[in-house]
């Protein structure tokens, strides 16, 4: 069935999909934003705040949306749901580290390479099939994600790169875990990824040394973030990923990657190197390539939040 021929209902569906997903990826975008207006904090007392405040914000909306309560569904989901939990944490920790040293613009632009991670992992762990398209794209990306690592004139830019790469090896990992389990639905396990992190925070802040008091600005900052930058993005995303094929997700979940140095660029007037730009742009060549070259097809419609 043609766009012009869809019934009424299934193109306001549609639109409203595009509409949810777009304000997701413009949420998930402030991240770096909200990161470099932390004063004082470190990643792991940004995560433990921002923990909190996301785990009581799911807990409501879940039992709101379900009627039932998030520890049943993680029950029911079982082992692949903890493994998915974990996962999120280390990227979680991963995407604060990178965007605490190195520019917004690396970050964004190495998270993005989340899907062909999942790619690569689904091959071998669940035997799905890779495409070649998607095997190029993956070529492609490692060739642009050379060209970024490679700009970095400080050690703190090249840790920040393979920080926000192994954010994106997580992120993969939330989505086999998922596939794994059968279940289309994140908000339980990110729910149960907050619990997780704030248990292992508390005891890395408690190891390090490191006051789990925060100043108003940082800790209200990080709480925000939880809220709107992470839980409201899961909420608009999910609820518009069920009327959209993967591929279309894919294209529009780069909101994040091409307004997040925006934002800071505008605000706090942090710009991107030559490198940067250039293996960026090799990146985004892979992504948008890869979403389009299965635009036919419809694999599962999960991707990292």
């Amino acid at each position: 069935m043609t766009a012009s021929s869809a019934p009424a209902g299934n193109t306001s569906t549609r639109t409203t999909g595009i509409l949810f997903v777009f304000a997701a990826g413009v949420l998930w975008s402030t991240v770096g934003l909200g990161i470099r207006m932390i004063e004082d904090a470190v990643v792991w007392q940004i995560l433990f705040y921002r923990s909190i405040s996301l785990s009581i914000f799911l807990y409501i909306v879940i039992r709101i949306r379900t009627g039932q309560s998030p520890f049943e569904q993680i029950r029911k989901a079982g082992v692949p749901s903890v493994v998915a939990g974990l996962a999120l944490v280390a990227a979680y920790s991963g995407g604060i580290y990178a965007i605490q040293h190195t520019s917004v613009a690396n970050a964004l632009l190495l998270f993005a390479t989340a899907p062909f991670f999942t790619a690569i992992l689904g091959r071998f762990i669940l035997k799905e099939t890779v495409r070649s398209a998607t095997w190029a794209a993956i070529a492609i990306a490692i060739c642009g994600i050379a060209i970024m690592v490679s700009g970095g004139d400080k050690l703190n830019t090249i840790h920040g790169c393979l920080a926000a790469v192994g954010s994106a090896l997580g992120f993969a990992i939330f989505t086999v875990a998922l596939r794994w389990g059968r279940t289309g639905e994140m908000l339980p396990s990110v729910f149960l990824s907050g619990l997780f992190a704030i248990g292992i925070t508390f005891v890395v802040c408690q190891t390090l040394g490191l006051s789990l008091i925060l100043n108003p600005r940082d800790g209200g900052i990080a709480m925000g973030m939880g809220v709107f930058q992470v839980g409201a993005g899961l909420i608009l995303y999910t609820l518009g990923s069920r009327s959209l094929p993967a591929a279309e997700l894919a294209l529009l979940s780069l909101a994040e990657v091409l307004l997040g140095p925006l934002w800071v660029w505008m605000f706090l007037g942090e710009g991107a190197g030559v490198n940067t730009l250039i293996g960026g742009f090799i990146l985004l060549i892979a992504i948008v390539g890869n979403a389009l070259s299965g635009k036919r097809r419809k694999p599962p419609p999960i991707t990292s939040p």
